[in-house]
């Protein structure tokens, strides 16, 4: 039996933007286009004259607070004990944890709602870290650090990892949030999500293959309103 993940246990805290900071002002047009009735299209564009990779910066940690949300809903759930280290998705994909670096790395096989558990607490450190993920009163410093290929590189594994998040969501949790009548909440973050991915071409098409029947439709939606 798979070792239960460490749990949120329903009080899962949303990671902010300090009010004032570069992040919070980008925060701030996604929230008023939404809230104003606009699309999904007007929301994920980049807004004129700000910076592309602030943009996916502060999208990473939205993205990161809507799929922690969903999955804390599931964490008390004693169905993810019955799920086994090597069983993935989809069918004979093996989940493989590593930690540490140098001579002291080891990797582990783990179960689904393991790997879920470690890559959000993997995304929080990161965006907890001030000197991958700044957030005070110095925009040009900020910009700065969200401009380097290393952040590029950062952001890219974020994006692939909660996209494999959602692959686990769909493929083994979704008749449970059904239940739960969280099914449209879940729908309605994979589509921002994808849209937004779409939009910056932040995910290879090998990675979308696995949920190809979910994200074709979603694609071509965004597809069809772009082109209006």
């Amino acid at each position: 039996m798979a070792t239960k993940p460490p749990s949120h246990g329903g009080t899962f805290q949303p990671l902010r933007h300090r009010s004032g900071t570069l992040r919070d002002r980008l925060h701030g047009y996604t929230k008023q286009t939404l809230g104003a009735g606009g699309s999904l299209n007007d929301a994920v564009a980049l807004p004129p004259g700000e910076s592309c990779a602030g943009w996916v910066a502060v999208h990473a940690i939205d993205f990161y607070n809507d799929v922690s949300t969903i999955w804390a809903v599931m964490a008390e759930d004693p169905y993810l004990d019955s799920f086994r280290p090597g069983e993935g998705f989809p069918s004979g994909v093996e989940y493989r944890w590593s930690e540490g670096t140098g001579r002291d790395a080891t990797t582990v096989s783990v179960s689904a709602p393991v790997y879920i558990e470690k890559v959000l607490q993997w995304i929080a450190d990161q965006i907890n870290d001030e000197t991958k993920f700044p957030d005070d009163d110095d925009e040009a410093e900020a910009l700065r650090v969200f401009q380097t290929p290393q952040f590029a590189a950062l952001c890219g594994q974020i994006f692939r990892r909660l996209f494999r998040v959602y692959g686990i969501i769909y493929s083994s949790f979704f008749g449970t949030l059904e239940a739960l009548q969280m099914a449209p909440h879940l729908n309605t973050c994979f589509k921002h999500f994808m849209f937004f991915c779409t939009e910056f071409g932040l995910l290879p098409e090998r990675e979308m293959e696995p949920l190809e029947v979910l994200v074709k439709p979603i694609r071509k939606q965004y597809h069809l309103a772009k082109g209006k």
